[in-house]
């Protein structure tokens, strides 16, 4: 997905704002509904960030190398965490939510444990995009792409960080109280 750069500047710090929060009390809900909730809004919307992030850094990076705070290195920094994310949720959409749906309760532990140190290393990859850009504060003079990316940026991590906190604390929790 393409996003017009005008949308990005001009918007509330949302990419997509018909995709925001629900506001749904999710730690009641069945597995099933929680699982299809991450999937539809949470891997799909990671899918669609991603590529326009990266394309803004890569035009950031190339017009403002030698300025002072550029995020020299951004590009690649999430490229690979683009990387590792899709690794992430592939797993979680052919294997573990598979197994969740079926309630394989014995067989949970391990990719649990596996999702949640992964949760870790995609917490720390934000931690250190945080470090890159400054706590994601453009230049008072940044050009709009500087200014869209950074509006991008805070909407990724924002979504990321509610897509790992629905899975640790509230469809993970519920399922390893079973074992």
């Amino acid at each position: 997905m393409t996003v017009l750069l005008e949308q990005i500047a001009g918007s509330a710090g949302c990419l997509c704002p018909q995709m925001g929060q629900t506001g749904q009390n999710w730690s009641g809900g069945t597995p099933d509904a929680l699982i299809d909730h991450i999937i539809e809004r949470y891997h799909t919307r990671h899918r669609q960030q991603f590529p326009e992030c990266i394309r803004l850094a890569t035009l950031v990076e190339d017009a403002h190398r030698d300025k002072p705070g550029c995020p020299r290195g951004l590009a690649d920094h999430l490229s690979t965490l683009a990387q590792e994310l899709e690794c992430h949720m592939m797993k979680e959409e052919r294997v573990l939510f598979p197994m969740l749906r079926r309630a394989s309760v014995g067989q949970l532990l391990a990719p649990v444990s596996m999702m949640r140190i992964e949760h870790e290393q995609h917490r720390e990859a934000l931690d250190h995009l945080d470090y890159m850009t400054g706590d994601l504060v453009p230049p008072q003079d940044a050009c709009r792409q500087w200014q869209a990316l950074y509006v991008g940026l805070r909407q990724l991590r924002e979504d990321l960080m509610e897509h790992i906190a629905l899975e640790n604390n509230i469809l993970f929790l519920d399922r390893s109280q079973l074992t």
